[in-house]
């Protein structure tokens, strides 16, 4: 199952960045993809007083896309036998030249080394931040000395239905695109594949409350009829999947599936540690038609928590707010 086609590899440090090269590569090969490494450099100036647009200033702008082009050319060496490997370097701010990077060229993932914040303790940079709210692609976030085999993927999906049809229907696509995604992945690492649903029954607060005087009995049915819906929501879910998944594919994946009931923002990361993921593939983007959401607040609150790599997929009709420069 290829899901790629054109890749965007970015170059961080160059000890950091063995990892996202190395797993660029292999998707590249296992995809038939077309693979582009990239560094961004900040745009220097000459010195105070000094014009940035004038002779010197040019010069040293030169000078350091030079230097940055011999180091991506010594990094991706050692794959030249293997696939035809493209390199740019771009000078801006980071994640604004990365995404316009993707609108020029149609890249359909982004794969980067996490830059650790460790006075944070989190595993993301704000810039690796900016990535995920903002790149209308899906962006892969290796963790640092990460492991080169994947063995245990989790897939949080949400399959809530209680919203408008459109949402519906673009969620829907989201989750199939989201698995599909992943069972490739898990397909290409010979991983295991989870698939987790949290769930939580949004009246039962209110009819354990004193004034509402509701039976545990009814209370519990309630609980138990939502936890069925949702039960049949994600197999129906992963039915569609196999549907679209060769017999071979369908033999060997065979996903466990976590129907858990609680919050997402608490939940999700508890099972990531519980079965000890090495990736955790999930949809980033807040709930549409809401000005001024980029990223959803349990998407980000859930990888402020994790400890592995992230893959962040957005529907199809995300629209970036960089724009690429005329």
């Amino acid at each position: 199952m290829q899901r790629f086609k054109n890749i965007l590899c970015i170059i961080d440090t160059e000890t950091a960045s063995s990892a996202a090269i190395q797993r660029a590569v292999k998707l590249a090969r296992n995809n038939r993809a077309a693979l582009t490494v990239v560094k961004v450099f900040d745009r220097v100036s000459a010195g105070i007083g000094m014009p940035d647009g004038g002779p010197i200033s040019i010069e040293l702008q030169n000078a350091l896309e030079q230097e940055q082009q011999v180091i991506l050319g010594n990094l991706i060496k050692p794959y030249a036998d293997q696939l035809l490997i493209s390199m740019k370097v771009l000078q801006g701010i980071f994640f604004v030249e990365v995404i316009r990077e993707v609108l020029r060229n149609q890249y359909d993932l982004v794969i980067k080394t996490a830059h650790t914040e460790s006075w944070l303790t989190r595993l993301f940079s704000s810039d690796d931040m900016h990535l995920l709210r903002k790149c209308p692609c899906p962006v892969w976030l290796l963790k640092p000395q990460g492991i080169q085999t994947i063995k245990r993927i989790l897939v949080a999906l949400d399959v809530d239905d209680s919203f408008p049809s459109q949402e519906i229907r673009s969620r829907q696509q989201l989750n199939l695109q989201i698995l599909q995604m992943a069972s490739s992945l898990a397909l290409t690492d010979s991983a295991e594949l989870h698939i987790a649903h949290v769930w939580q029954a949004a009246a039962e607060i209110t009819m354990r409350s004193t004034f509402m005087e509701v039976p545990e009995k009814a209370i519990s049915a309630y609980v138990e009829q939502v936890r069925q819906h949702r039960s049949k929501l994600l197999n129906r879910l992963v039915n569609e999947l196999e549907l679209s998944s060769s017999n071979d594919s369908q033999d060997y994946l065979k996903p466990q599936l976590h129907l858990k009931q609680g919050s997402a923002q608490r939940e999700i990361p508890v099972i990531a540690k519980q079965i000890s993921a090495d990736l955790v593939v999930m949809g980033t983007v807040a709930r549409t038609g809401i000005p001024g959401f980029i990223m959803g607040n349990t998407a980000e609150t859930i990888l402020n928590q994790l400890d592995c790599s992230v893959l962040a997929v957005k529907p199809a009709a995300f629209v970036s707010p960089v724009t690429v420069e005329l």
